[in-house]
């Protein structure tokens, strides 16, 4: 028989209580929440729902998931309904991906100071986009944008830098026209760069004098990586970032093997292609993990310009104006209907099954299962539908 697949869960029930032994007290409440729910995740401890099949005579357990970002075993279909609402909010145009990129010798400081550092590097691209936005020789409109901020490079190692997804053109302030950029280009990197890190220079000046002078002042004038590249209609990149708007820094799938204290891991390097395989001492893999859990409350996808909250009704006429269809709002719509099902099914006939009891978290579950009676009494046929 086949061993059952290593979860990170796993690496946590059997390591992580050494790891809060050794640096619990000086470890942020939402490290250790992302450990405890981790562990207690799709297990008895968080509770769950108990549902009978009357025509089968069966009885199914389904136990609650923790519904925590950082757990590899949450989000999926949070994601897909993400990936469906936004992509009905893109434009009918071509876009683009502009990555921002946190130079490497101001990592450290940002993971001291990870709240401001994000959020600041979300802005400052924003801003910096749309400087040049404006410039009539690029673009010489407003620009929609949407941005996901990505903390990992593939190996686990702390890499923060911000994907915006980018329409190609801009919206004339005067005359309300749409200007489409060229197909396969936005604004010049290089300039953009400049203005990026002026801007972040100038946000950490005004939010925290105290920090700016303890950074070294050559960094504002080192080479900032940005780059952009064109994405078509940006459907596939949205795709593509879905899998780091509620998924963590690895998935279970690329777990090797937990042995003698170590983790071994697999990830693809970006360049050559190739899988690569790395082990890590536990305490370091547990570590390498955690320290991509973002701060309490911190909203890692952002919109700007004209696919910021307060545009959307503009938005809306200018899709109209470029010719969106109704088909593709229709499909978009009973797609997100049909991604989100309503009720438990058997897994032997395939019919809609009674929720007979719902455990809250750290409740007790029956040692058995009611007698059918009560249930049937206790639980009406229109209680079938039950939301995790």
């Amino acid at each position: 028989m086949r061993p059952p697949a290593l979860e990170v869960a796993d690496v946590m029930r059997a390591w992580g209580g050494q790891y809060l032994q050794s640096y619990g007290e000086r470890m942020p409440a939402v490290h250790r929440k992302a450990i405890g729910d981790i562990t207690a995740c799709r297990t008895p401890a968080m509770g769950g729902a108990m549902y009978y099949c009357r025509d089968c005579d069966q009885w199914q357990y389904s136990y609650h998931s923790c519904g925590n970002r950082n757990c590899n075993k949450c989000g999926n279909e949070r994601a897909q309904q993400w990936l469906q609402r936004t992509g009905s909010l893109l434009l009918p145009t071509e876009h683009f991906m502009v990555t921002f990129t946190l130079p490497g010798d101001l990592r450290r400081v940002a993971r001291s100071h990870q709240k401001l550092f994000y959020g600041l590097l979300m802005k400052c691209a924003a801003e910096a986009l749309q400087t040049l936005g404006w410039d009539s020789r690029f673009v010489g409109g407003q620009l929609a944008m949407m941005g996901v901020l990505h903390t990992w490079s593939r190996d686990l190692n702390y890499h923060p830098h911000v994907h915006m997804i980018v329409a190609g053109g801009g919206l004339w302030k005067d005359e309300g026209l749409w200007l489409a950029s060229r197909p396969d280009f936005l604004v010049p990197v290089k300039a953009l760069s400049v203005i990026f890190a002026a801007k972040f220079r100038d946000g950490i000046k005004k939010q925290a004098p105290e920090l700016f002078g303890k950074i070294d002042p050559s960094l504002w004038c080192g080479s900032w990586v940005v780059h952009s590249q064109p994405v078509g209609k940006g459907q596939a990149a949205l795709k593509y970032l879905s899998q780091y708007v509620f998924r963590p820094a690895i998935s279970n799938k690329r777990l090797v093997s937990m042995a003698g204290g170590t983790v071994t891991f697999r990830w693809k390097h970006s360049q050559t292609r190739r899988w690569n395989t790395t082990t890590l001492d536990v305490k370091e893999f547990i570590r390498r993990y955690l320290q991509h859990v973002l701060p309490r409350g911190f909203v890692k996808v952002r919109y700007y310009g004209l696919y910021g909250h307060r545009h959307r009704e503009r938005l809306g006429r200018l899709r109209d104006t470029l010719d969106h269809s109704t088909d593709e709002k229709t499909t978009s719509s009973s797609e997100q209907v049909e991604a989100s099902p309503t009720h438990a099914t058997c897994r032997c006939c395939g019919r809609p099954m009674l929720v007979v009891a719902i455990i809250p978290r750290g409740g007790r579950w029956p040692k058995a299962p009611p007698e059918v009676s009560i249930a049937f009494s206790q639980y009406p046929s229109h209680q079938t539908a039950y939301a995790r």
